[in-house]
């Protein structure tokens, strides 16, 4: 099987959507050999901050010297993003080799009427992957929720890590903050330690303390405000933090401050990994943030005019977005490409982010759930009165390129299925 026959393979079971539960991937992956019970894991839930949470617990881990697995959902620029060792993806030809050796059992479990998911299958490889390369550890994000979400067939992780908790896949997992944390204070075990984000509306941060009560668990609650920040600027933050009673200078290039009270999130974990006997110098930890970097995290790809993709796509990324758009760019004249999933909170995402923008320009993104990018113009023209609409996304851009001086700054943003597309044209253009 080549790779890109066993990534049809995988995109096949798409199909089947998503399917919350653990009963059909624990029988799969106990029929494979149980390769999770070889493995140690931190384990991240939240609506916003997973993949960067994960990015830098996994460097600094692997900075240390650690073989560190992390698995990630969604990819934005190669379907390999979502397994990787020590930073580098999984090779094309063992992906093909795994999904080839596993396929047949899905198939099997199909005809017994158990259907497996993409993500659950995605997961299962994943969970080969690094049980063969003997990983140390594996930093694994959920995918949706955390209850019954496929990744929560594992033991009591090392750390329990629940990001921040926002309001969105409301049909799924609730309509209020308090529902949602429920949901994903599901990956909190009986006697093991959590750390959560600081910043949580109420509703939410009483789920996962009474949560974490219940279950026995050690909950460290990471206090944004025991940072304190230096510099701040458009190539990213440096701010002093005290580790284990030692002050260390951070530098982050990830931009905004919710990317600093992400760090907190993630040195707070590494102080628990510490206090179980992990070796993780200073030096690693100062090393294994500078180095992070994410695409798609309001990432620059261009300075004139400035180009920003970000992958905000629901109220509570609107709010962070929004944050970093007042605190480096409120002076500049600001032009929005903006597609967005017709099962997102668009509204109240359009709200907080479009009166800042001058100019829109609406797309619709590579998914099915998409919503046309007229529809989305009739929201947008609420709290942006200058519109465009465009059906093509290479158009859209260089629309925005023409009408953009040198001194303007264009953001996209709104879906990362929108961002994995854009940033392929914009870096086809350079």
């Amino acid at each position: 099987m080549t790779y890109i026959e066993a990534v049809e393979k995988i995109n096949s079971l798409l199909v089947f959507g998503s399917q919350p539960g653990l009963e059909r991937i624990g029988e799969f992956v106990e029929r494979i050999g149980s390769p999770d019970k070889r493995l140690k894991f931190v384990h991240v839930a939240g609506t916003n901050g997973k993949g960067s949470t994960c990015s830098f617990i996994s460097s600094v881990l692997t900075n240390s010297g650690y073989k560190t697995g992390l698995f990630i959902s969604p990819f934005v620029l190669d379907f390999r993003e979502r397994f990787m060792i020590d930073g580098e993806m999984i090779p094309s030809t063992v992906l093909a080799d795994i999904v080839e050796e596993l396929f047949p059992l899905v198939e099997q479990m199909k005809k017994e009427g158990k259907i497996i998911t993409e993500f659950e299958f995605v997961f299962a490889v994943a969970l080969v992957w690094y049980a063969r390369e003997a990983c140390d550890i594996v930093v694994l994000e959920t995918g949706l929720g955390g209850r019954f979400d496929a990744t929560n067939i594992i033991d009591t992780p090392l750390v329990s890590v629940i990001t921040s908790i926002s309001l969105d896949h409301t049909k799924i997992l609730g309509d209020t903050y308090a529902k949602i944390a429920f949901e994903k204070c599901g990956i909190i075990k009986q006697n093991g330690i959590t750390v959560a984000y600081g910043e949580q509306m109420p509703d939410s941060m009483d789920v996962i303390r009474k949560t974490s009560e219940e279950r026995h668990n050690r909950l460290i609650v990471a206090e944004a405000e025991k940072a304190k920040i230096i510099s701040s600027n458009i190539e990213g933050t440096v701010f002093d933090y005290e580790l284990d009673n030692q002050p260390l200078q951070i530098r982050i290039r990830l931009l905004g401050e919710h990317q600093v009270r992400n760090a907190v999130t993630a040195l707070c974990t590494i102080a628990q990994l510490r206090k179980q006997n992990l070796n993780i110098p200073d030096s690693a930890v100062i090393n294994g943030f500078e180095r992070v970097s994410f695409p798609a995290r309001m990432e620059q790809l261009g300075n004139s005019p400035l180009i920003f993709l970000d992958g905000a796509h629901n109220p509570g990324g609107a709010n962070a977005l929004s944050e970093t758009i007042d605190r480096y760019l409120k002076d500049k004249r600001k032009i929005g490409i903006v597609g967005m999933l017709a099962d997102k909170d668009i509204e109240s995402s359009m709200a907080v982010l479009l009166p800042r923008f001058e100019e829109i320009i609406t797309v619709a993104p590579n998914n099915p759930r998409k919503m046309s990018p007229e529809e989305l113009a009739e929201i947008v023209r609420k709290y942006c009165p200058c519109v465009t609409v465009s059906d093509n996304l290479r158009e859209a851009y260089m629309y925005a390129l023409s009408r953009a001086g040198a001194d303007d700054a264009i953001i996209i943003f709104g879906s990362l299925y929108l961002a994995s597309d854009m940033r392929k044209i914009i870096l086809s253009q350079k």
